[in-house]
């Protein structure tokens, strides 16, 4: 493997050896046509060569030290049977310039990571520093809200723990719910039945599930009750026990509704609350229940308030840059 160095900004230069026991898997870690390395190389200003099982890597002493860390940490996760693909590669990029990547970067790669998710379809592990802290409030505590831009995982890691817990038979049924309300739009009359109805408003919850279960499951599960499906509004008058319960979009339910979802909490019982605040399409905006609620639970005792930034957005790098030029324009 030979491509033309990518040339380092002047300071300490640095020239690491990693060697990996494994050569077989270097075509995983490498890429078709080597984009992983490539993206590595333009990504932190380094140049990356291959000489059998061993990575040579040039550039700035601290590019090159990060870079180490993210070949690291990719490989480990090909050694413990997971798969890589960009969106991998781009967030281990962005987590080596954390303080810390336990979970991420292990030194005994026989060692599953620290913080991981197990579903039928795939293992989860976390993609950013506060991906990490999430993970971990969603095994621990009984109400976790979780308040940020769309593509920072809030809704997909808490489906992906809401199915491991039902595989293993901590909870007896999921229930995930979002309100239904337009983003923006009036769509006017819907044909159709109830469920016909409210699918459209439910499709990300739909879509998250079949992610991590084979479809026939989920289809068996939904007309089982095991997996429950449904706006807000179902909620009201129910007790949810031995349940892991989510609320999607939560920033588009007014105080009362808030209210009314949080008070279903039954025994045995979790619940995840995701929400963008800045992503309000209520007719009055200064109404938000999530907003509400974050005011006035904010350190109460078995709630946790985990907040994600642009800096956590695990989708393609440019939808970061699009939210960090939202926010600035509005603040």
């Amino acid at each position: 493997m030979s491509r033309k160095p990518v040339p380092a900004q002047a300071g300490d230069r640095a020239r690491l050896e990693v060697l990996f026991d494994k050569p077989q898997l270097l075509g995983r870690l490498f890429g078709e046509y080597d984009r992983n390395l490539i993206s590595i190389e333009s990504r932190l200003g380094v140049y990356i060569s291959a000489r059998g099982n061993r990575l040579i890597i040039e550039g700035q002493a601290e590019a090159t030290a990060r870079a180490r860390d993210v070949l690291t940490g990719l490989y480990n996760r090909i050694v413990q049977g997971q798969d890589i693909d960009s969106g991998a590669v781009d967030a281990v990029i962005a987590m080596s310039d954390q303080p810390t990547l336990d979970g991420i970067v292990r030194a005994d790669m026989s060692q599953p990571p620290a913080v991981m998710i197990r579903t039928r379809k795939k293992t989860i592990v976390p993609r950013s520093a506060t991906q990490i802290r999430y993970m971990e409030a969603l095994g621990r505590d009984d109400i976790v809200f979780a308040l940020g831009p769309a593509g920072t995982g809030k809704t997909y890691l808490a489906v992906a723990q809401a199915v491991q817990q039902l595989i293993q038979g901590s909870v007896d049924r999921l229930i995930l719910s979002r309100p239904a309300v337009e983003a923006g739009e009036r769509l006017g009359f819907l044909p159709g039945d109830m469920k016909e109805k409210v699918d459209p408003y439910l499709r990300p919850l739909y879509d998250a599930l079949y992610d991590m279960l084979p479809t026939e499951q989920v289809e068996r599960r939904i007309t089982s009750g095991e997996i429950e499906i449904a706006p807000i509004a179902f909620m009201r008058g129910r007790t949810l026990s031995d349940a892991f319960i989510i609320l999607d979009e939560a920033q588009n339910t007014t105080p009362a509704q808030m209210k009314m979802f949080l008070t279903r909490f039954g025994m045995n019982s979790r619940m995840v609350v995701c929400g963008d605040p800045r992503q309000i399409d209520l007719p009055d905006i200064g109404k938000s229940g999530l907003a509400d609620a974050v005011t006035r639970l904010e350190g109460v005792k078995g709630i946790s308030m985990v907040r994600f930034g642009a800096a956590d957005v695990v989708r393609h790098p440019v939808v970061g840059r699009i939210v960090e030029a939202y926010e600035g324009k509005d603040e």
